[in-house]
C-alpha cells in the first residue's frame, strides 16, 4: 500500500521496517527482504486460488467458496494440517494487482464468496486489494490470533469473519503453538470481529452474507480446553449473534513425536462429553461436525496451477 493506512497512520514500508502486524510482534525488517516470524518478508504469496467445496454449509453452498490460502502464518501449530503452506515455504509471489485479478475470476466463476486464508501476515496489502472489492462477501479465514489494530484494517472490506477458537487452555496454547496467550488475544480479536459486523445473517439459500462464524476443533486429550471454548462463546454470545462449528475432523499431522497425547484422532468419548455440553449450554446456531469426518482428503493441494 503506498497510501496511508487509517488504523496504522503510516505507509507499508513504515508497517513492515518493524512488523507488528500480529500479536507477537516480532520487529521483523520484512520491508528489505528479512523474513518474519510468520516466514514471510514484504512479497505477497499465496499457494492456491480456486474454489473450495468443504466450508461449512453457509459457506460452501451449492457453488462453492472462492478460496485463496497465502503463505506463511504467525501461528504455527504444531498439528498444522496445511503445514506445506503455513511453515515448509509453499507459494508463488503476486503482485498486489494480480490478488485483485485474481479475486475477481473467482468471483466470475460463480462462487459464493472470495475467503482468505490466514492473510492476516500481508493484512494492509490484501486491504489494498481489496479497495474496490468483489459484489460478494468477503470471508476472513484465521486462526484469531490476531492484533485489533490490524484487524481495524478490514474494516468495511470484510463481510464474513471465520476464527478459530483454538484453545481456552493457555498451557496448551503454549505447547502447541507456541502462543502462551492465546486465548485472550484470540478472544479479543473476535469481540473485534463481532464489533464489525454484528449479528449474523443469512440469505434465503441459508447462504451467509454477514457475521461471524466461530471453528472450534476438538483435540485429544483436551475435553476441558473444548469446553472452556464453549462456555466462553455462550457467555459472550446471545443466540442469533454468532454461529458456532464444531469440528472433530482431527487428523494427526507432521512430526509429533515429542506430542504423542495428540498423536492420535479424538474418540467418541471425547466427543461426546463435548456434544453433551454443547447442548447443556444451549448453543444451537451453527454445525456440529460427525466424528467420521476426520479425513486427510478434506486437505487441498497447494499450488497456482490454472491461477
Amino acid at each position: 500500500m503506498t497510501g496511508q493506512t487509517k488504523a496504522w497512520g503510516m505507509s507499508l514500508t513504515g508497517i513492515l521496517e518493524s512488523c507488528a502486524l500480529c500479536p507477537r510482534k516480532c520487529g521483523a525488517d520484512r520491508s528489505s527482504g528479512e523474513k518474519g516470524i510468520c516466514g514471510e518478508s514484504s512479497a505477497l504469496r499465496i499457494a492456491r486460488a480456486a474454489r473450495h467445496d468443504w466450508e461449512e454449509p453457509c459457506i460452501s453452498g451449492e457453488r462453492g467458496s472462492g478460496a485463496i490460502f497465502f503463505s506463511g502464518c504467525p501461528l504455527g501449530c504444531v498439528f498444522c494440517q496445511n503445514r506445506e503452506i503455513s511453515r515448509m515455504g509453499a507459494g508463488e509471489e503476486v503482485s498486489v494487482e494480480r490478488l485483485r485479478e485474481i479475486i475477481r475470476e473467482l468471483e466470475s466463476s460463480g462462487v459464493h464468496n472470495i475467503n482468505l486464508v490466514t492473510a492476516g501476515h500481508f493484512t494492509p496489502m490484501v486491504a489494498e486489494a481489496l479497495e474496490d472489492g468483489p459484489d460478494i462477501p468477503v470471508v476472513w479465514n484465521s486462526s484469531a490470533f490476531e492484533s485489533i489494530e490490524t484487524l481495524k484494517m478490514l474494516e468495511g472490506k470484510v463481510q464474513i469473519y471465520l476464527p478459530d477458537l483454538k484453545y481456552s487452555d493457555n498451557a496448551l496454547a503454549e505447547r502447541y503453538s507456541g502462543a502462551p496467550l492465546y486465548f485472550e488475544t484470540a478472544a479479543a480479536a473476535i469481540l473485534e470481529m463481532y464489533r464489525q459486523r454484528g449479528p449474523y445473517v443469512l440469505d434465503d439459500n441459508g447462504i451467509m452474507k454477514s457475521g461471524v462464524i466461530i471453528r472450534h476443533l476438538i483435540l485429544p486429550n483436551a475435553v476441558q480446553n473444548s469446553i472452556g471454548v464453549l462456555e466462553w462463546i455462550a457467555r459472550n454470545f446471545a443466540p442469533g449473534e454468532v454461529m458456532l462449528s464444531l469440528m472433530s475432523q482431527y487428523v494427526p499431522c507432521g512430526d509429533l513425536r515429542s506430542f504423542p497425547e495428540i498423536g492420535r484422532r479424538i474418540d467418541e468419548e471425547e466427543y461426546k462429553a463435548v456434544e453433551e455440553k454443547l447442548y447443556e449450554l444451549g448453543i444451537e446456531d451453527g454445525y456440529l461436525q460427525d466424528i467420521l469426518s476426520a479425513e486427510e482428503s478434506y486437505i487441498p493441494e497447494f499450488n497456482l496451477e490454472g491461477v
